[in-house]
């Protein structure tokens, strides 16, 4: 079994690629802001052409997934996700894929 690290900066990429397509913008066009909440879990703050949606951890996973079919060519059912967060590196997550 292989384990993916995934950064802060990555999911928040992906984040705009799942939101890009889903909305049909450009990346750029995407402002991200992930949040922790111990009631809450894990969620993030999208903005996009001045609107804001909040995705759950559920939402996230499905962008995890989406960017790591399209960008990392990892078969996206496959991978285990977990989130983490840690003091210095902030919200990150692992991938663990069966081989």
């Amino acid at each position: 079994m292989a384990s993916l690290k995934i950064s802060e900066q990555q999911i928040i990429n992906a984040l705009c690629l799942y939101i890009a397509q889903k909305r049909q913008v450009q990346p750029h066009e995407v402002v991200v802001e992930l949040m922790y909440d111990d009631d809450y879990g894990y969620s993030a703050e999208v903005e996009v052409n001045n609107r804001q949606q909040i995705l759950i951890q559920a939402n996230m996973i499905e962008a995890l997934r989406f960017w790591l079919d399209t960008q990392q060519n990892i078969d996206p059912f496959s991978a285990r996700l977990r989130f983490e967060l840690h003091d210095e590196e902030g919200i990150i997550a692992f991938a663990t894929v069966g081989e």
